[in-house]
């Protein structure tokens, strides 16, 4: 995890920064204090929420408040999310398989 966040960390900020939506200064402050508060939130109960996740909606929130949401995007990022925990579940049971004895 955190040779790909090393590797991957400024792609990731880039998309959320500027390809959902454009955002000013307040209205990246109203996206990173509502994703604090739900992050804070979860975190009480024991819930499991990705920062990440969370940090993209809050700035899909403002892109839709402001109508500037770069829909190709969201898709992009929703269709990741679909995805990634499929594959991560068989990739973790194969390799679960493989190495067992």
């Amino acid at each position: 995890m955190g040779v790909g966040g090393w590797l991957n960390s400024r792609p990731v900020a880039e998309k959320m920064s500027k390809d959902i939506t454009r955002l000013s200064e307040g209205q990246g402050a109203v996206a990173n204090g509502t994703t604090a508060l739900l992050v804070i939130l979860a975190s009480a109960p024991g819930l499991p929420v990705s920062t990440t996740h969370v940090a993209c909606g809050s700035i899909f929130g403002v892109g839709l408040h402001t109508t500037s949401v770069q829909w190709k995007t969201v898709k992009q990022i929703a269709l990741a999310w679909v995805v990634t925990l499929p594959i991560g579940f068989v990739m973790s049971l194969v390799a679960f398989l493989l190495f067992r004895h």
